[in-house]
């Protein structure tokens, strides 16, 4: 398989997506937030000090996934149509971020999805590092994308 972020000089670049198909676009895509009963509980009951949590970390997602371009060089800036945050959790300690975003293009929006989560996660951790400094982000994947030549994607259990 050829990556085609190298030029013949073997250099970065953007890759040209000039005569590609325009198809509608989606990707899924993964995150968690590991933290204390008791900083789990503050985010539920809405104790911290700095605010709804999960409102907050839900624009900071929203807003990183359409700026993932400004983030991530090789990333071609896209018009998006939709973003959508959700959260679950284990009613413990496991706080459950899932990003999907779509657009219709000429290339997927995976790393806008990746971002969102990401973004997500590190905002929680913001909000809450005055409660808990030793809460652990990740594991961080793409669950699943579709459209474009390559088809879609979804990932296996296990």
């Amino acid at each position: 398989m050829k990556l085609t972020h190298f030029n013949e000089q073997g250099r970065a670049r953007m890759v040209d997506v000039s005569d590609k198909e325009i198809t509608i676009r989606t990707a899924s895509a993964v995150s968690q937030v590991k933290m204390s009963p008791e900083t789990f509980k503050a985010i539920k009951e809405g104790s911290i000090g700095k605010g709804d949590v999960l409102a907050v970390a839900q624009v900071a997602g929203i807003m990183a996934a359409k700026k993932t371009a400004d983030w991530i060089p090789m990333c071609h800036p896209l018009p998006l149509t939709g973003i959508d945050i959700r959260f679950s959790d284990n009613n413990k300690d496991e706080l459950y971020i899932e990003a999907t975003v779509k657009t219709t293009g000429k290339t997927g929006v995976e790393m806008e999805a990746l971002t969102a989560v990401s973004a997500c996660a590190l905002t929680v951790y913001d909000m809450c590092k005055a409660l808990q400094k030793d809460m652990i982000i990740g594991p961080t994947m793409l669950v699943s994308k579709s459209g474009g030549k390559n088809g879609d994607y979804e990932r296996e259990e296990g």
